[in-house]
């Protein structure tokens, strides 16, 4: 099966002065989804923003030709539930988290699904993927942190590769249309090699937004991804 290659802009690296010119600027420039990098300060050392912030940029999620661009969450926070099911509120399509920011992942995948948006879990660098024994025939998406989560503009960790590629397998193996995501340093230099390992979403921040082109850099993805 031929894979659909889906490219995630993260608005962590935005201009937070002009959030909503910054979403569909990049929307026109070509992204597929809307990325939210959400920190909470205390499972990261880092604060960023939160429901309000997707219901406002909901409206401008949208393609020149009126079509929904989805928003992609993934919460670094801990504790999961209540964060979750208000994003779901506001908006967002995919809702993920990180299994340890949870005490029981099973629930926290069932309340995100019972608010109809789609649920996936996230994988730091150093974190096994033995939970997706018991879970990956509930989940959508798996995303692979190929930087430690917290701050935009890290360079990529090459054992991520290796993670990629057991996720990649543990999805064939299921069946299921889940994504796999990839955020971390991702550039048109790498792109391709994180593809090879079996991604097929990509979320990019200061590569894309760091830039006086978006389109120029998004094309040079697509270009490396063939």
């Amino acid at each position: 099966m031929t894979k659909t290659y889906r490219i995630a802009p993260s608005i962590l690296s935005a201009d937070f002065a002009r959030l909503g010119d910054e979403v569909k600027s990049v929307i026109d420039a070509g992204a597929d989804w809307i990325h939210f990098d959400v920190m909470d300060n205390h499972y990261v050392p880092n604060l960023t923003f939160g429901p309000m912030i997707c219901q406002a940029l909901k409206p401008h999620a949208i393609t020149a030709a009126g079509v929904a661009v989805p928003i992609d969450v993934h919460l670094m926070v801990s504790p999961v539930d209540a964060l979750a099911a208000s994003f779901a509120d506001a908006g967002a399509d995919l809702v993920s988290f990180h299994p340890d920011a949870s005490g029981h992942v099973h629930r926290s995948i069932q309340a995100i699904k019972a608010k109809g948006v789609k649920a996936g879990l996230v994988f730091n660098p150093a974190e096994p993927l033995d939970v997706l024994e018991w879970t990956i025939d509930e989940i959508d998406l798996i995303l692979i942190m190929s930087v430690n989560p917290g701050f935009g503009g890290q360079s990529f960790i090459d054992s991520a590769l290796r993670k990629i590629e057991q996720a990649r397998k543990l999805i064939d193996a299921s069946g299921r249309d889940i994504r796999l995501e990839v955020d971390g340093g991702i550039k048109t230099d790498n792109i391709r090699r994180v593809a090879d390992a079996g991604a097929d979403t990509f979320v990019a921040g200061s590569a894309i937004f760091g830039k006086p082109d978006y389109k120029a850099v998004i094309d040079q993805m697509r270009v490396a991804l063939g």
